[in-house]
């Protein structure tokens, strides 16, 4: 496999080099341009061209087509260089995986040291509640909430005073009714 990516590597580059020769060989040539420099130029084409051919092969051995021709020591061969790219990408894989795991393993530590230091701030302010609650248990009796039990519906515009107070329109509870004005 690690050979397979060397080799999709190499036709990557090489097909660019190739596009970069036929814009420049097809667009129109600089007449003063030596002509050793364009057969300078064919020649690495043709060089590159040959590459790619030889690159493509094998890649199509190595997925598993065109092998007909092949010989046993050739077959074997083949063999060998998908297994020791096999062992490579899975060398590779167990390492990531290793390195995650470990990754993994030092987060959960620092999770489990930051959950023990909030459980243990936690524990101090519930005691210190708990402290609180039972100092003022001990110091204050318990008295129910006072409150106003009357429930006033209604609409209420004056305000109790001295001059009103005692006027015949005052209902028991020292409120004018709102209509009576």
């Amino acid at each position: 496999m690690d050979s397979f990516i060397a080799v999709l590597y190499h036709l990557n580059i090489i097909e660019k080099t190739l596009e970069r020769y036929q814009r420049c060989s097809s667009g129109s040539l600089d007449m003063n341009q030596p002509q050793m420099e364009t057969q300078k130029s064919y020649h690495e084409y043709l060089k590159l061209k040959s590459k790619v051919e030889v690159l493509q092969r094998s890649q199509r051995n190595l997925l598993g087509e065109d092998l007909e021709h092949f010989g046993m020591k050739e077959l074997e061969q083949l063999e060998s260089q998908m297994d020791s790219s096999l062992k490579k990408v899975r060398s590779t894989k167990t390492q990531y995986m290793l390195d995650q795991i470990s990754a993994l393993q030092n987060k959960e530590d620092m999770l489990l040291e930051t959950n023990k230091s909030l459980r243990s701030k936690l524990e101090e302010i519930d005691a210190a509640l708990q402290l609180m609650w039972e100092a003022r248990e001990q110091n204050v009796p318990y008295r129910s909430p006072q409150c106003n039990s009357e429930l006033q519906i209604g609409y209420n515009l004056t305000v109790r005073t001295a001059a009103n107070v005692g006027t015949s329109a005052e209902h028991e509870n020292g409120y004018v009714s709102g209509w009576m004005h």
